[in-house]
């Protein structure tokens, strides 16, 4: 890594800055962040920048899955376990199919989900959106629950979702 790179240097101290449930966000953003530039390296034929990328995917969503709290999440962290152990597969499958339209579905699915996750972390209340630096290790966050977006049109998650890599 390149310390002198202005966007991690951004990325790394907007994440030290987040609340538990931003760096969720962020974690979703770096899996977006994958899924597009291996859908680049697919349209170029690049096959080990394609898999560089979906095995990076796969090791942050490893991360998510791992810091999963069952015990307090209850019925939420069974189903994000389980979206993540299906979504794992598709990725598996995206790779040996090496199709657009499979990394574009993992794309829609992922993005959805950091749509309500941004959601939820903006109805936090203030002084739970900066929390201290102790309590911002993604490595000791908690999922407790999932959240749902609302039913009305204007706070639907994004069915496509675009990041500049």
């Amino acid at each position: 890594m390149n310390s002198s790179d202005p966007t991690l240097s951004y990325r790394q101290a907007s994440a030290r800055g987040a609340s538990p449930v931003g760096q969720v966000v962020s974690l979703y953003d770096t899996i977006l962040r994958d899924f597009l530039r291996a859908l680049a390296a697919l349209q170029a034929g690049d096959v080990e920048a394609r898999v560089f990328e979906l095995n990076h995917a796969l090791l942050v969503i490893g991360h998510l899955q791992g810091v999963l709290d069952h015990e307090r999440g209850g019925e939420a962290a069974k189903q994000l376990e389980r979206f993540y152990a299906v979504t794992r597969g598709m990725i598996a499958q995206a790779n040996f199919r090496a199709t657009p339209e499979s990394l574009e579905e993992l794309v829609d699915l992922y993005g959805g989900l950091r749509q309500a996750w941004y959601q939820a972390d903006q109805q936090l209340p203030l002084e739970q959106q900066s929390s201290s630096p102790a309590q911002n290790n993604p490595g000791n966050t908690v999922v407790t629950h999932a959240p749902t977006p609302a039913n009305d049109e204007s706070n639907a998650p994004q069915s496509h979702w675009s990041w500049s890599t």
